[in-house]
């Protein structure tokens, strides 16, 4: 579901699946779909940088609080900077609630739209 989640709030700014490119910080779901332990994203976290590199893409954003840890090092909850922009490896990153949240969580559904749209205006932007 929160797959069929995602695929519908990409129209809304504009993009198709075809133009995203997805991954995720383990490469293998863990048991019972849990959070991955430390070791499993340490063993991961090296093919994630290396499809980054590979991909080069022009912005980042990161899907929920597994993503935003491991990718920008924080431990903070991810209501205190979702929405607000920063860098990894060069490139901006907007932070923003895993679709999964979303459907467990409606009322955060407005917060991830003002997130969709400062991505929208931010891909809109001329290069810099």
């Amino acid at each position: 579901k929160a797959g069929q989640l995602l695929n519908a709030m990409l129209p809304a700014i504009g993009l198709k699946r075809e133009d995203v490119y997805i991954a995720n910080v383990v490469k293998c779901r863990p048991p019972g779909n849990r959070d991955p332990e430390d070791d499993e994203v340490a063993a991961c976290i090296p093919f994630l940088h290396r499809q980054i590199e590979l991909v080069g893409p022009d912005v980042i954003v990161t899907l929920g609080r597994i993503a935003a840890r491991h990718l920008l090092g924080t431990t903070a909850p991810i209501s205190s900077y979702r929405g607000r922009w920063t860098r990894f490896a060069g490139r901006d990153v907007l932070p923003t609630f895993h679709p999964a949240y979303l459907l467990r969580n409606p009322a955060a559904k407005a917060q991830a739209w003002a997130d969709l749209k400062q991505l929208r205006q931010r891909l809109a932007a001329p290069p810099r």
